[in-house]
């Protein structure tokens, strides 16, 4: 695996390095000594599956409150999404910044996110799937989020909104009731 720093310190692209032969090919996704490298040690705890159907849909911006913050890591295994992260940690150089990459079952990117970034992603193809390990258990009391329009961040989703639940679509912008890490 290539571990690439992306701009929001601590969140990483990770290139998977396939080994193949005329019957397709191999690739570990995860290697405890290999992640350790970038620091990562805590033990991945819950580990989803998503199915998404209509290109254009997003889902997020999603983070946990303390103490139950988590680190993500997001895999794409069928289709294509454009995948963004925001640093809210209150007292981090790049606070409210964001980071958008595509991951791909084509390109065998993941995004490494850690504790304290909120995230989401859009669906660039029909009939999305995703793969995510989680280092915390899902506590619904915990959760929280920015809603993916919000002006102060300006993210530039790249294609214009198909589909979004009831729940993402009510997510709370960014004020004086902003809730940061």
């Amino acid at each position: 695996m290539t571990f690439t720093p992306t701009v929001l310190k601590g969140s990483f692209l990770i290139s998977i390095l396939p080994h193949g032969d005329s019957r397709g090919w191999f690739a570990r996704t995860w290697c405890k000594k290999e992640f350790a490298r970038i620091g990562h040690t805590k033990e991945w705890v819950q580990i989803n599956h998503s199915f998404t159907a209509l290109a254009g849909t997003i889902r997020g911006m999603h983070y946990q409150l303390a103490p139950f913050t988590e680190i993500k890591m997001v895999r794409c295994i069928a289709g294509s999404i454009y995948d963004v992260i925001v640093d809210v940690r209150k007292h981090s150089p790049s606070y409210l910044q964001w980071f958008g990459a595509e991951l791909s079952s084509t390109n065998k990117q993941m995004m490494y996110i850690p504790e304290g970034f909120a995230h989401g992603f859009q669906t660039l193809t029909n009939n999305v799937e995703l793969i995510y390990h989680h280092s915390s258990c899902y506590t619904p009391e915990a959760e929280a989020g920015i809603f993916q329009s919000d002006s102060t961040l300006a993210i530039k989703w790249p294609l214009p909104l198909a589909d979004i639940s009831e729940r993402d679509r009510l997510l709370p912008i960014i004020d004086n009731n902003f809730k940061a890490l």
